[in-house]
């Protein structure tokens, strides 16, 4: 197929989807509580947008494996112009703090969904023709993320949090722009219907089939789930640890910056590390860097100690993204590929639900020792399951030796 900047145009697209990501979800504890949130409602909200996001990606990646209308692209657009209204209500209403639940919620929820598309569409592409770098892009698009946080901690302390609502809205702009034109070309092989057809593997329609199809991937999703208490607490209530250890936001934007520029050459390398080594060997050693991670921040005395801890994303979530995506696609039948992605972020904003439900008043009452004391303990349990899972197998059949 002619080359047509296929890494160049998904690069672009992973770039505007990570601003926002830095915008809305690295800063929402500081957006939230400029607004009179407390610990408890921040944490409310973000568990409440967790929820959403579990059952929705399940939702919306079942219509998109059954449905030649509803397209990976078309939700990606759909969830940019959301965002883009929602930030920009955010940006000029003066509301009660209801409404600024409601609509902070919403377009947390959307981006979250919409990160399991993203990830969706570039398998979807590559399976047709379009090949592209996703190594390279996801880790620019963390670059972007690293940018925008460094950024935006002064510019926070200088302008207030609103300026975030500002800047989601303009990449918003250029992000369906970027993806409007985002097409497969008329040339580009078989449609989703004709490929689940020639594998002669339809969709699994529901979750108890799915469960029973793949048992040992959702054992996984379980350890995903409790490994990402721990890392959802350390992105979700940073600026309070932060201000423990005696900074404030511009420290937090350093932070954000440090772990995810850490994440692009990791993540761009990925591709050449699983065609020599076991990716679940690789998925379990990621996962024992959670651990590592969340225990460092514990003993941290002072911000060195906090950087430390962010630096072991370079083994952690920089790892494990590519490597799970990778793992999802292969393990899954034609029918069940987009659904795969959505569950591996199911897992993770599952996880997400459980830490801002637990951490808030944990943080408000006991402080943050015990709120990382408490995540040390969950993702310790992830570990193991996540042990369990990758050298179990199903009775009567192979083990995977991807």
């Amino acid at each position: 197929m002619k080359n047509k900047n296929w890494t160049l145009r998904y690069t672009l697209i992973n770039v505007f989807y990570f601003v926002a990501f830095a915008t809305i979800h690295g800063f929402a504890a500081v957006f939230l509580l400029s607004r009179d949130f407390s610990n408890t409602e921040v944490g409310i909200a973000l568990a409440l947008a967790n929820i959403l996001s579990v059952i929705g990606q399940p939702i919306v990646a079942g219509i998109v494996d059954r449905s030649s209308l509803v397209t990976n692209r078309r939700v990606l657009m759909a969830a940019a112009a959301i965002m883009l209204f929602g930030s920009l209500a955010l940006c000029f209403i003066s509301a009660p703090k209801p409404v600024i639940f409601a609509l902070f919620v919403l377009i947390y929820t959307v981006q979250f969904i919409a990160m399991s598309i993203l990830i969706a569409i570039s398998f979807e592409y590559r399976s047709a023709g379009c090949k592209h770098n996703f190594g390279l892009a996801r880790g620019l698009g963390s670059a972007s993320f690293a940018v925008t946080a460094a950024v935006m901690g002064p510019v926070i302390e200088k302008s207030g949090p609103t300026v975030n609502m500002y800047v989601t809205v303009a990449v918003m702009v250029l992000m369906f722009a970027v993806v409007f034109f985002f097409r497969l070309p008329e040339d580009a092989g078989v449609s989703k219907a004709d490929t689940a057809e020639k594998e002669e593997d339809a969709p699994t329609n529901n979750f108890i089939d799915f469960v029973r199809k793949y048992p040992m991937f959702m054992l996984f999703m379980l350890g995903v789930s409790c490994v990402f208490f721990s890392h959802n607490m350390l992105n979700d209530y940073l600026i309070q640890i932060i201000r423990h250890l005696g900074g404030g936001e511009a420290e937090l934007g350093y932070a954000q910056f440090l772990q995810a520029i850490l994440e692009l050459p990791v993540m761009a390398l990925m591709v050449f590390v699983l065609r020599k080594i076991n990716a679940k060997a690789v998925l379990v050693f990621c996962m024992m860097a959670f651990l590592v991670k969340v225990v460092v921040m514990y003993l941290a005395t002072g911000l060195p100690g906090m950087y430390a801890s962010q630096s072991i994303q370079f083994f952690a979530y920089s790892v494990f993204i590519p490597t799970s995506a990778y793992y999802a696609d292969k393990l899954m039948k034609g029918g069940d590929k987009v659904k795969g992605q959505a569950y591996i972020n199911s897992a993770i904003t599952l996880g997400g639900v459980f830490s801002n439900i637990v951490c808030g008043p944990v943080l408000d009452k006991h402080g943050v020792p015990a709120m990382l004391m408490v995540g040390i303990a969950v993702c310790l349990v992830g570990v193991a399951i996540s042990v369990v899972s990758m050298t179990g197998r199903k009775r009567g059949v192979k083990n995977e030796t991807f």
